[in-house]
């Protein structure tokens, strides 16, 4: 089955960007967090109500509520009301002129904007006053931050201690409370459900909540299109499944193609042995700090079996090549976890086609590491 264009409403514009508020108190993991600065909430945008759902053979979560391609279609049309569509950017690779998302140019700098506003804006008044607890190393943390902060609900954000500073200062900006935790050493979703525990409020997980997923989905749709058919194929930076799982909701004809950096593959290897699988604890380090859970879900898992080709995995040496071929072709600067796609089709290990469609995923990079990046581009001519 292919997957149809949807027509998606004449965008009035993007919303403007928030000032930043000053910077918060950030609390350790385990310790009672200093409340967050007050959020003023910014005018609220028409969201239509996701569809009824139907089974997809995955285990019922949030309530038994499950993803659908429906659901995906009223995710683009709320996305669609708030922010402007990302560009489809033309490239030549291998010999092959094809096309990449540019996620890069959302406000937060990353995709996570869309599963964020979609899943925030279908709570109920009471989750709502309870606020948000979400788990992440920096860009579903900023997209939390962002929706909570324009639908006035309170948000605390669980973030790795290590993460890059950029997006812990990004995040703390949009007015959201940290709560930092040590990797390795502290479990995240343990400390995740200390802290929805001791406050009452709403997890939002970054890749395993259907709402989440069907807004991420909405980048498919606003691809089928920008395009006017669907695509031949999409390759996909993959952390834990939830973009995967959406696009594959959103254009069930077309091949998606995950890539995750290499030694942290866990959803290509749970795919192929239809099982949860964790990343081993030698796991080697990896420049892509965004695409490191330690295990996928079995929500994502079960979305995605079947639908998805064979996952690849890259080197950090590929990724700061694809960085260095965004900055140069494209003019984009792209955090390593958001050039992972890229550097899969640069490296000749996805098939490329006219309509094929590369992910660029996310551009929150830390400046000093992506300036070396640059650098040693230059050394090496």
């Amino acid at each position: 089955m292919r997957c149809s264009p949807v027509p998606l409403r004449k965008c009035a514009g993007r919303a403007r960007y928030p000032r930043p508020f000053p910077w918060p108190r950030i609390a350790a993991s385990g310790c009672h967090a200093l409340p967050c600065p007050s959020a003023r909430p910014l005018p609220s945008f028409p969201v239509p109500q996701a569809a009824p759902v139907s089974g997809i053979g995955a285990r019922p979560v949030s309530g038994g509520r499950l993803p659908t391609r429906a659901g995906v279609e009223a995710a683009a049309e709320a996305v669609a009301a708030l922010l402007a569509p990302t560009p489809l950017l033309p490239v030549e690779i291998g010999g092959v002129r094809l096309h990449t998302k540019a996620e890069v140019l959302q406000p937060v700098g990353s995709f996570k904007i869309r599963g964020a506003w979609w899943r925030l804006a279908n709570l109920a008044p009471e989750e709502r006053a309870r606020g948000v607890i979400a788990v992440s190393s920096g860009n579903h943390a900023q997209g939390v931050a962002w929706a909570a902060r324009r639908l006035g609900i309170r948000a605390a954000i669980v973030m790795p201690r290590d993460a890059p500073r950029v997006k812990l200062e990004a995040t703390a900006a949009l007015g959201a409370e940290l709560v930092l935790y040590d990797r390795p050493g502290e479990d995240r979703d343990e400390v995740a459900a200390r802290e929805v525990g001791r406050r009452g409020a709403v997890l939002v997980h970054a890749f395993a909540d259907p709402w989440v997923i069907e807004g991420q989905g909405s980048a498919g749709v606003e691809i089928a299109a920008q395009l006017g058919r669907a695509p031949s194929r999409l390759v996909v930076c993959c952390g834990g499944g939830g973009l995967a799982a959406g696009l594959s909701l959103a254009c069930p004809g077309s091949a998606v193609h995950v890539v995750e950096p290499q030694g942290w593959d866990v959803v290509a290897r749970a795919v192929a042995a239809g099982a949860i699988v964790r990343a081993p604890p030698d796991a080697p380090a990896t420049i892509c700090d965004a695409l490191r859970p330690d295990a996928t879900k079995p929500l994502n898992l079960a979305l995605l079996r079947g639908r998805i080709e064979p996952g690849v995995t890259v080197t950090d040496d590929e990724v700061r090549a694809a960085q260095r071929f965004a900055f140069a072709r494209l003019r984009l600067v792209l955090e390593p976890g958001g050039a992972a796609a890229l550097a899969a089709a640069l490296a000749g290990k996805v098939p490329l086609d006219a309509d094929t469609v590369i992910m660029l995923t996310g551009g929150n990079a830390d400046a000093d590491s992506f300036a070396r990046t640059l650098a040693e581009g230059s050394a090496e001519r």
